[in-house]
């Protein structure tokens, strides 16, 4: 008569103080520099709301032509100084108005390697144009009529 071995499982081999040594303790990082940028007005709002909360390391900021943007207290900002060093950069729209910006920022970004998001936030389809400009260059693309997805964006972006 044979004896039965215990075969511990996976989970259980893992969890096991041999395996320790393999684990990796540190915390995850957040993003070093994390810009959003909000195309137009109705963005602007939900750019504010969302600069209310507690965000590791980032700036929001609001379209102010191709090559400008204004912080959120209004102070001007040129976008290639405000991307010098930035992780991941996400944009807001709600409309078409800030067809040139998306481009703008998304070229630049692709230049330099930065990971770009779009979120176009609304019912209908008022920000075709800004789809089109940021879908070349943005890895996430989120069309949505809830603002909270953009919330869940930056988190999971960890900004």
């Amino acid at each position: 008569m044979t004896t039965p071995t215990l075969q511990l499982s996976e989970s259980a081999r893992a969890a096991s103080a041999s395996e320790s040594r393999y684990r990796i303790d540190a915390p995850i990082r957040p993003a070093r520099s994390a810009r959003v940028v909000a195309l137009d007005e109705k963005a602007a709002a939900v750019a504010r709301r969302l600069a209310a909360h507690p965000w590791a390391h980032a700036r929001f900021y609001t379209g102010d032509g191709d090559a400008r943007l204004r912080e959120l207290d209004g102070a001007a900002a040129l976008l290639d100084e405000v991307l010098t060093g930035t992780d991941v950069v996400v944009v807001l729209a709600t409309e078409d108005g800030g067809r040139a910006a998306a481009a703008a920022i998304g070229r630049i970004c692709g230049r330099r390697g930065i990971t770009t998001a779009g979120v176009v936030l609304g019912d209908g389809f008022e920000a075709d144009d800004a789809v089109a400009a940021l879908r070349p260059y943005a890895r996430v693309l989120l069309l949505s009529a809830d603002e909270a997805d953009a919330f869940e964006l930056l988190t999971a972006l960890r900004v």
